[in-house]
Parts: C-alpha cells; sequence; structure tokens
C-alpha cells in the first residue's frame, strides 16, 4: 500500500455487473460430421496420388563410361529440345567401369522407347568442323534421345559416347563401308558425289579382329539414290599426291576434306545400269579415286616375268603398258636363285587384263582362256617381250611394256606352269650398259701408249720445225715483208697520181675532151662523104657536081 494519506482515504471504485448468459434454443448438428474434412483431404490425396501414378512415365536406366555433366534432380532429358524426364540418381555398375543412370520419363515418351531408342550426353564438342552444344555452356548439360523404331521394347540402354550425327527423322538411307584403315576420318566427316556435300559419318568401330574398320554412314535424300551396287567408296581426306610411273598426280575435294577428311563415290560410268542400294549395304572403301575404279579382278590373269637385272624402282602397283595403253600392274617383286646357272634373277607377278588384249569383253570364261592363250602364243612368236622401261629421269620409277621385238630370240610360253612366265628382253638401260662395255672392250684394243709416243715424237719434230723456221726463214721472210711494203707504198703512190690525173678538171682530161669532140665531128664527116658517094659514084672520077643553080 502507497503512505500517502490522500490515497489511503479514497474509497475504491465499484465493480460493474457481468449480465447473466442467455441461453438459446435451436438444432444441434451431429459430432460425426467433424470427420469429413479429414476424409475429404485423404481422398484428394488419394486422387492427386492416383493421378500422378497415372501420368509418371516409365523409369529407365542408362549406362555411360562416365556420368561427367550429369546431376540428379537437375539433368533432364530432351527429345527435339522438348523435356520428357528428369534423371533421378546416379550409381555405378557392379564392375566400377561406368555409371548407371536412372531417369523418369513421361507418360507421352513411352511410345519411343525400343531396343534402338539412343541415348547421349550433350556437351560442347568440336567435330567434324562443327561445334555443337554451345548452349549448355549456360543452361548445363541434358540427355539427347533419339526414337527407336524397333518394334521391341526395352528399358536398360547403353548410351552413345558420342552424339548421334544423324537422327531418326532425316530422310536419307545409311550405309555400311569397310576399310584397311580410317585415314583422316572422324564423325561428322563429309561425303562427297561430284565434289558436293551429300551426307557425313555417323560412326565408326574397330573391326573385332584388329584387321579393319566398320564405318556408318549417312547420305541425304535424294542423294542417296545415286548409290547403287556397283558405287565405289574412296577415301578423299587431304590431298592424294603421288609420284609414281605415272608422274605426279594431286586430286582433292575441298578446302573442308583437306583439313578434315572426308569421303567420296561415284559410279563407273561404263558400269551396266543397277537400282539404287537398299540401306545397310556392305561395300568397300579404296585408298584413293584411281585404286577404286580399277577393273574387277574377273577380267585378269596372273603371269610371271623374270629378269636378269636389277628392278630398282619398279613398285608395287607400277603400270604394264601396252602401246602406250595400260593393261594390268605389278602384283609382287621377289628374288629366285637359280642353282644350276648360280645365277639370281628377279621375277616380277603381274596381272594383266586379257579382255584389254582381246579387244572385247564379252566371252565366256573357258573360251576367253582359250583365245588368250592362242593370241599371246602368236604375239611371242612375232616377239613379243616383256621389258622394264624408265618411266621418269627424275624419279627414276620404272614401268614394264609389253613390245614387239623381232631380233628378239625365239621364246615359247609354258603354259604348265602356274601362273605362265612371259619371255622378257634386257631394258633399254641394261642395252646401253652393255654397248657401252662393248664399246670399252674396243677402247681396251686400242694402243694409246704407242699413240702417244708417236704424238710425242711428233710434237718434237714440229717443235724443232718451229725453232728452224725462227732462226732461218724468219729474217729472210722479215726483208720479204719490207720488200712488199715499200712496193704498196710505190702502188699507192702510182693510184694517187692516176687519181689525180682522172680527175675532172686535170689538164689531160680537157686535152681528152677535145680530142673526143675532133673525132666525132670527123665520123660526121665521113658519114656525110660516104653518103654522097653512095648517091653519086661517078664522083670519084669526074668529081664533085657543082650545085644547080
Amino acid at each position: 500500500m502507497s503512505d500517502d494519506p490522500k490515497v489511503a482515504a479514497d474509497p475504491p471504485a465499484p465493480v460493474p455487473e457481468i449480465p447473466p448468459a442467455a441461453v438459446r434454443s435451436g438444432p444441434r448438428w451431429p459430432s460425426w460430421l467433424i470427420w469429413l474434412v479429414p476424409i475429404a483431404a485423404l481422398i484428394f490425396g488419394a486422387w492427386l496420388g492416383l493421378r500422378a501414378l497415372s501420368e509418371r512415365g516409365p523409369t529407365i536406366h542408362i549406362t555411360f563410361k562416365t556420368a561427367e555433366g550429369i546431376e540428379p534432380r537437375k539433368t533432364k532429358i530432351k527429345y527435339r529440345s522438348v523435356d520428357i524426364g528428369e534423371v533421378r540418381s546416379l550409381a555405378l555398375t557392379p564392375d566400377r567401369k561406368g555409371a548407371i543412370v536412372t531417369a523418369q520419363l513421361t507418360r507421352e515418351a513411352s511410345d519411343l522407347l525400343a531396343e534402338d531408342t539412343k541415348f547421349w550426353v550433350v556437351r560442347p564438342r568440336v567435330s567434324g568442323g562443327t561445334v555443337t552444344g554451345l548452349g549448355t555452356l549456360l543452361a548445363g548439360s541434358h540427355i539427347g534421345m533419339d526414337e527407336g523404331k524397333s518394334p521391341n521394347k526395352a528399358r536398360d540402354f547403353v548410351g552413345l559416347e558420342q552424339p548421334a550425327i544423324v537422327t531418326s527423322d532425316v530422310p536419307g538411307k545409311q550405309f555400311v563401308l569397310h576399310g584397311d584403315d580410317m585415314g583422316s576420318l572422324d564423325v561428322g566427316s563429309p561425303i562427297y558425289f561430284r565434289h558436293v556435300q551429300v551426307g557425313q559419318v555417323a560412326s565408326y568401330d574397330l573391326d573385332p579382329d584388329g584387321k579393319g574398320v566398320t564405318i556408318r554412314i549417312f547420305v541425304n535424300a535424294p542423294f542417296d539414290r545415286y548409290v547403287n551396287t556397283n558405287t565405289r567408296f574412296w577415301l578423299a581426306d587431304g590431298i592424294d599426291l603421288s609420284l609414281d610411273a605415272n608422274g605426279l598426280k594431286v586430286n582433292t575435294q575441298s578446302i573442308v576434306s583437306i583439313l578434315l577428311g572426308g569421303l567420296a563415290f561415284e559410279t563407273p560410268r561404263d558400269a551396266p545400269p543397277a537400282p539404287p542400294a537398299e540401306a545397310n549395304k556392305v561395300f568397300r572403301i579404296f585408298p584413293d579415286r584411281e585404286r577404286a575404279f580399277k577393273p574387277s579382278d574377273e577380267n585378269y590373269d596372273t603371269y610371271v616375268m623374270v629378269f636378269n637385272e636389277s628392278v630398282r624402282g619398279l613398285s608395287l602397283g607400277a603400270p604394264i603398258d601396252f602401246r602406250g595403253v595400260v593393261v594390268g600392274e605389278v602384283t609382287g617383286l621377289d628374288l629366285d636363285y637359280d642353282r644350276a646357272s648360280h645365277r639370281i634373277t628377279v621375277p616380277v607377278t603381274v596381272r594383266i587384263d586379257t579382255a584389254r588384249l582381246l579387244a572385247r569383253k564379252s566371252i565366256a570364261n573357258t573360251e576367253r582362256k582359250l583365245d588368250t592363250r592362242t593370241l599371246l602364243d602368236r604375239m611371242t612368236q612375232r616377239g613379243l617381250r616383256a621389258q622394264a622401261r624408265t618411266a621418269s629421269l627424275v624419279t627414276n620409277q620404272l614401268y614394264v611394256a609389253l613390245d614387239f621385238f623381232p631380233t628378239a630370240p625365239n621364246a615359247t610360253i609354258d603354259w604348265s606352269k602356274t601362273p605362265p612366265e612371259l619371255p622378257t628382253t634386257a631394258g633399254s638401260l641394261q642395252e646401253l650398259q652393255v654397248t657401252i662395255a662393248a664399246i670399252a672392250k674396243k677402247l681396251e684394243k686400242v694402243p694409246f701408249e704407242e699413240i702417244g709416243n708417236d704424238l710425242r715424237q711428233t710434237m718434237q719434230s714440229a717443235r724443232k720445225l718451229i725453232d728452224q723456221l725462227d732462226r732461218e726463214t724468219a729474217p729472210e721472210l722479215k726483208a720479204t715483208l719490207e720488200d712488199a711494203r715499200r712496193a704498196l707504198k710505190n702502188v699507192e703512190a702510182t693510184a694517187k697520181g692516176l687519181e689525180a690525173t682522172v680527175a675532172p678538171d686535170a689538164p689531160l682530161q680537157q686535152d681528152l675532151r677535145g680530142a673526143m669532140n675532133e673525132i666525132a665531128r670527123a665520123a660526121q664527116a665521113f658519114r656525110a662523104l660516104s653518103d654522097y658517094l653512095e648517091r653519086h659514084p661517078d664522083s670519084l672520077i669526074r668529081g664533085k657536081k657543082k650545085d644547080e643553080p
């Protein structure tokens, strides 16, 4: 309490009275209605769950070698740039050599899943001269997808390490190529037809035996119709530079193929008509265009040519030339030792297009071989021989020439050997060496020493003669020259006097001119006298008559 007396003296304030509650009567709700709210919430939640289950698509598993750039609950799966799923979790494979991506897809994506459906991680890449995935620099990596066409469904897939260059919706055809190596090819390398880019390399794999490569290419429509069963494919990577017996050759498709490599294809002009090739047809890859367009082995026969000389500069693939027409090529070089003669020879295995020798191609195999034997036997009797010749003095490359040598020794073809042996003759270089050797032998017989001694004696005699002429003849010759010089001076003085005499204004010239005038007048008088005597001959007796009045 307060000690203030004033405060203590004041009475307390009255407390207001609370009115009594009035009871209102009316209808009462049942107590069980309060459970309707949780029941409705439960039903709504169940409906949402069922709806979510009905809209949720399948769960798939994709195996990659690495999960770089993939994050759970963040990395999307896209098809045609539309989100169709999301990565839910990551795990290692049982062998710990890869990563398993578990993803949840939408219901609409169920129809896209098949055995051949492809998945790959979209990252920034530089391949085949193109840059892809630049959008992922800001938005992050995502998983790309290509629709499968197989009727069999699947839920487990193996992801591609490289993006699919060609998707299933692009019109065109895919073909399979086999070759010894890839050259400079890579995924995305261009494919050319008559220097026009018509496709690209889709993928490649090393053959299981390690002896070659398998390349899958895609040719866009409508250019895929130009690929048929007779089409030839060859590497067009970089610059095809070759220096051989045929000379220097440079071939290329484009600047892009020089930098990144590429393929080219074409059908030989003399090939029979053929329908367009089916998809996934297998073709062979040739190293260059020249080898791609060589005739097939069906028209070739194998022979052996034995040379007794050096074949340095003769390489595999060197042409076999017959009168300027290439009819074959060299396929093998070897050495052989003849124990009987103790000589080492060089057997050269060749392939010859007998169809060109026969000048016809529509002959059955048995008849063709029979005609070939008859023809070659007759040509051999006429002097057909094989000769190694120099194709270029710069490269020193050799080629084999088939030509006729009428003076060559007789020879025949032994058809019982496999392969048959065609006769040969010494090459032009060897003939030159033999000629030089013969000339050298003849020169060895020339007595150069005796000729030198005789020449030395002749030179000594000539030197003595020169000395004698210098001592005896030279003084006399000098005096003779002095006399001749004086004579020439006299002749010169006489000539000068004669020149002064015959000058136009000289006295002799004037006197001579007057004498010539007198002679001319005398000649005129004599002519007049002669005319008069001709008319009056009697005047010689009677004298000249007097002039009549």
